[in-house]
């Protein structure tokens, strides 16, 4: 008898049959993540024969069929929709980011609105690799909200196949196969830099972290627009954390500006922070540098001077993720959202 059947063994004589009513039962008879189970019930080719083999054999020992399973997901109503915010980028970001806060504002009015209630985790993939599988497989959401894709890319990816009732905020890739809403970002980060460079900027810095996709799409199309234009262009990578980007920021700038005259920031919050330390800097905007940020957060219109930025419609965005979500958990199908972005001028740029 090899090691693993000797460990199914002992979790069987160990757990009651009756024990055994959710796919995270299962998973932890079986040693595999709740995924895992999902997919292997569902006789998913991702899963390998043997392993799908002995986790079916599982299943029919706890009387837990697969035409069983797939009839409660479909039945069960637990009238709360899950909303993970993955930070695999930057583990030091808090929810209290306008960002999400903003967001969140506007998801939660939509679900309450359609009967719903929110069930909210922040989550840092490296110190929970199955953070994902575990909250669909918990019983306790109908469906999952991501907000950011992070660098958990692929793990979306590899779950959506077994797992329809999810959507996610973040950027759309040609031939993905999870369900996005989100902003034209590469479009975005192009209207970004043509405007600084129609402001007179001779050189661009980028702040933010070119590593998440979304924040790596809007580098792209600025650097793009640059190129075409013949302006150069760098990135300085800045984390999210509000204490940490403004040490950042305090450190870059005293050099920056005397190479780059206009400033992209990958983010109002970003931006914000190079705005307050420009004025503490004596420079005055947008005369001696340009400034554009991304998002057009409430914040950005309060700013002085007020914040150019790129506009991503957040309030539509809450609802066609709801709106998408719940056609999926009514088993229907539903296309990825791109929404176009929009220059708003302000004082900055």
């Amino acid at each position: 008898m090899s090691a693993r059947d000797e460990f199914d063994d002992l979790c069987q004589e160990k757990r009651p049959k009756d024990s055994v009513r959710t796919i995270t039962d299962l998973a932890g008879i079986a040693g595999v993540s709740a995924g895992t189970v999902s997919r292997a019930l569902a006789n998913s080719s991702l899963v390998k024969a043997r392993t799908r083999d002995r986790i079916q054999a599982l299943a029919r020992e706890y009387g837990f069929r697969p035409n069983q399973m797939a009839s409660n997901l479909r039945r069960q109503k637990t009238g709360v929709v899950g909303v993970a915010i993955p930070l695999g980028h930057d583990r030091h970001q808090q929810v209290s980011d306008s960002f999400f806060m903003t967001l969140l504002g506007h998801l939660a009015d939509e679900l309450t609105d359609k009967g719903f209630d929110l069930m909210l985790r922040r989550v840092i993939p490296d110190r929970d690799e199955d953070w994902l599988d575990k909250f669909i497989g918990s019983g306790m959401i109908d469906g999952l909200i991501v907000i950011g894709q992070s660098d958990q890319f692929d793990r979306l990816e590899d779950v959506a196949d077994g797992y329809r009732a999810m959507v996610v905020w973040g950027n759309h890739r040609e031939g993905q196969r999870h369900c996005v809403v989100g902003t034209d970002n590469r479009l975005g980060g192009r209207l970004a830099a043509e405007r600084l460079i129609a402001d007179g900027a001779k050189a661009i810095a980028f702040l933010g972290d070119t590593g998440p996709i979304e924040f790596g799409a809007r580098f792209a199309g600025a650097q793009e627009a640059a190129q075409r234009l013949g302006v150069p262009i760098k990135a300085f990578p800045t984390h999210l954390s509000r204490d940490v980007m403004q040490g950042e920021v305090a450190r870059y700038l005293p050099g920056l500006i005397k190479d780059y005259d206009g400033i992209f920031a990958a983010t109002d919050t970003i931006g914000v922070a190079v705005l307050h330390q420009l004025a503490k800097m004596g420079v005055h905007l947008p005369d001696q540098v340009r400034l554009v940020g991304f998002d057009d957060l409430p914040i950005a219109s309060q700013t002085n001077p007020p914040l150019t930025t790129i506009r991503q419609d957040i309030r539509a965005g809450a609802q066609s993720m709801v709106d998408l979500l719940l056609r999926r958990i009514a088993g229907h199908t539903s296309e990825s959202v791109v929404m176009p972005p929009q220059l708003i001028l302000r004082g900055t740029a």
